[in-house]
């Protein structure tokens, strides 16, 4: 028998793909074990499914946001869709995207000549969005808006919404433009991502072309700060040039470089 020692088992290879999870919260190089994930991998799948899966059926936090627009010196008309339940609300994506008889009353009684912007708060497909993210962003948005001479319709805390509702809610204020925050479609990788839509002279029947759309809002993605600086110039432009959508571009990065 050999007295020679037992050789220590190889150190594995390095993955080469291991380095680009540093930027991407993408699943990427999540190995393998046979013809399979790992179970780790697998787990983590299944639990970022089921945080998607909530953020759909989550429900806005409105004593904290009543009370965060309150310290923000904003006026507020709570509105709902005409759908009814959540479940309506996802079977009938329609009737989210219209104000039930008592909304519709409540906003025609608010209704100025003197509005520029009308800021719609709307749970969209994640109210965790608009609760974890809303309050920070309209604290940076806000005042470059108000030190524009911007005019701020009261707002429109929307539940069981889509973004064409606020087309409506636009409309019925008689704002020259609508700002929506509006939680987006949860994915695996970001169930509390918030986008903003606005569209300059809303009005009930608009389609995607005529908003435009900042997306991924949140700590993970595009950071509150430079959402504000780039919403405050097209929200500017749009006013200056008398139109939203596919004519508007976003020329911000220009000005600042």
């Amino acid at each position: 028998m050999s007295d020679l020692p037992t050789p220590p088992p190889a150190a594995p290879e390095p993955d080469p793909w291991a380095s680009l999870r540093a930027f991407t919260a993408a699943r990427i190089a999540l190995g393998r074990v046979g013809t399979s994930v790992p179970l780790r991998e697998a787990l983590a799948f299944k639990l970022a499914h089921a945080h998607a899966r909530d953020a759909v059926y989550s429900t806005l936090a409105t004593d904290e946001l009543l009370a965060g627009l309150y310290d923000l010196q904003l006026p507020v008309c709570p509105v709902r869709s005409q759908a009814a339940t959540r479940q309506e609300y996802l079977q009938r994506p329609d009737r989210g995207r219209r104000l039930d008889q008592a909304s519709t009353a409540l906003l025609s009684q608010q209704a100025a000549d003197d509005c520029d912007v009308a800021l719609v708060i709307a749970d969209g497909l994640s109210a965790a969005a608009i609760n974890d993210h809303a309050l920070p962003l309209l604290r940076l948005l806000l005042p470059r808006l108000r030190e524009a001479g911007l005019r701020l319709a009261p707002v429109a805390l929307a539940e069981q919404a889509r973004v064409a509702l606020g087309d409506e809610i636009g409309h019925l204020l008689r704002a020259r433009l609508v700002l929506v925050l509006i939680g987006e479609r949860p994915g695996l990788s970001s169930p509390n991502s918030l986008g903003a839509y606005f569209t300059y002279a809303p009005r009930p029947g608009l389609t995607d072309e005529a908003r435009n759309c900042i997306s991924n809002i949140r700590p993970e993605g595009l950071a509150y700060a430079p959402a504000a600086a780039k919403l405050t110039f097209l929200v500017g432009e749009a006013l200056r040039q008398r139109l939203s959508g596919v004519g508007l571009k976003d020329q911000s990065d220009l000005l600042s470089a």
